[in-house]
């Protein structure tokens, strides 16, 4: 918004940068959060050197999110690893997700068959070309089902459920049913991300997704943003339906928009469900990763006799995130009984032995309209996806209804050329 030319005050109730999603920083702080008042034992190291995310989130190599910084040049704040390695439950054991054909031929995960009909499948969208008809073999990206792909390939079980969980990232199987064109894409964005760095699509930044948040709240007040942390919001004062204010401290902010999330306007959103994360602390690298320093596990539904994912998220010391030797891993998911932490034990089980555990319910929340009537527009709450893509396109949608049009990465290029001049860049 700072770069459209908008004038943008940035307020957060909270000390610290990136709301929900920050990262918690010394040790001492996550303890006390959680309310586990004996602290942190001797064992776990300096607290300083902890950067804890409440919500793990990787970032997809060719994905929306690096775009978005890499045209806006936030890179320059930041430094990440790339992650290293996308595994996937079957039978109580974890396979790593192939998705190239030399992996696909030599993985674990499949009969000899198999590997040949999976091989086919993935050139297959690799070639695909929604706008040229020569590559759709048979298959029209608008109407056939993937269920119907799959079965033109002659995909058996264990393959789709890794094919749509571990490279789609689908959370359920509702996509089945549904044209193919959105999950060859989604295919594709995997195998491009992945190409980019070579071990796995996934992206991580040092000391922790913290980071973001700074680095976008820096190119803001390059564009004159004012960011203040540690203001409370007291009221949203509203004329005739529509946002003219916000007040703090006694003081009155005047505006014509406002973005926020869900905490800030309790009355306009609806619950949606709830995700459990389950943060643990380890001293070990997590058993059959070839002692990764940072991972990805997803288990796809169907393995576990559940209607959605559950994902687990490793990164450690590696990454300027936790003290020498220690590994943080947390296991996601969205609700489906009344007993949350059960659901989580599959994933829990891949850890042990566990130092310590700190679990968060969370409500998952939306906004009841679109805000074009009160111009105040709400983001949705993080939901358990261990990417980026949903929240992008939240973004994306919210841009679109404050504004009338659809992002442009290209403009937002051209507008910081317009500042900064092409040579600088």
């Amino acid at each position: 918004m700072s770069v459209n030319g908008k004038k943008v005050l940035h307020m957060d109730r909270n000390p610290y940068y990136g709301g929900e999603s920050s990262s918690i920083t010394p040790l001492e702080e996550l303890y006390k959060r959680f309310q586990l008042l004996e602290g942190p034992p001797e064992a776990m190291g300096r607290g300083r050197d902890w950067n804890v995310d409440l919500i793990p989130k990787f970032l997809m190599a060719n994905g929306q999110l690096v775009k978005m910084l890499l045209y806006t040049e936030v890179t320059r704040y930041l430094d990440f690893k790339v992650v290293e390695g996308s595994f996937v439950y079957k039978g109580g054991k974890i396979y790593k997700v192939p998705s190239t054909e030399t992996e696909a031929l030599a993985s674990n995960l499949m009969g000899m068959f198999e590997k040949r009909r999976f091989r086919k499948f993935l050139v297959f969208v690799a070639n695909f070309d929604e706008n040229d008809p020569k590559t759709f073999e048979g298959v029209d990206p608008q109407s056939t089902s993937m269920r119907d792909v799959y079965r033109k390939f002659d995909l058996g079980q264990d393959v789709i459920d890794f094919t749509g969980h571990a490279l789609a990232l689908y959370r359920t199987d509702d996509y089945l049913d549904q044209p193919c064109l959105e999950t060859i894409n989604r295919i594709k964005l995997y195998s491009e991300s992945l190409a980019r760095y070579g071990k796995s699509p996934y992206l991580y930044p040092l000391y922790g997704l913290g980071e973001l948040p700074q680095g976008f709240a820096r190119l803001s007040a390059i564009y004159g943003g004012t960011y203040m942390l540690n203001k409370p919001v007291d009221d949203i004062i509203m004329e005739n339906g529509k946002v003219v204010g916000v007040k703090s401290e006694g003081e009155v902010a005047r505006c014509k928009q406002l973005i926020c999330d869900p905490s800030y306007i309790p009355d306009r959103v609806r619950k949606a469900g709830q995700v459990i994360r389950i943060i643990c602390i380890l001293s070990h690298p997590i058993k059959n990763t070839n002692d990764a320093n940072s991972c990805q596990i997803i288990i796809p539904q169907n393995q576990v006799n559940r209607k959605s994912d559950i994902y687990v998220c490793m990164i450690s010391y590696a990454h300027n995130v936790a003290a020498q030797g220690k590994y943080i891993a947390i296991a996601s998911t969205t609700v489906e009984t009344a007993e949350p932490e059960k659901e989580v034990e599959p994933a829990l089980e891949l850890l042990e032995p566990i130092d310590q555990k700190f679990v968060a319910i969370s409500d998952l929340y939306e906004p009841i309209d679109d805000g074009s009537e009160s111009q105040v527009f709400c983001s949705c709450s993080y939901d358990a996806t261990t990417h980026f893509e949903t929240t992008c396109n939240d973004i994306k949608d919210i841009y679109k209804r404050m504004t009338g049009s659809a992002f442009d990465f290209e403009n937002m290029k051209r507008k910081q050329n317009d500042v900064f001049g092409e040579a600088d860049q």
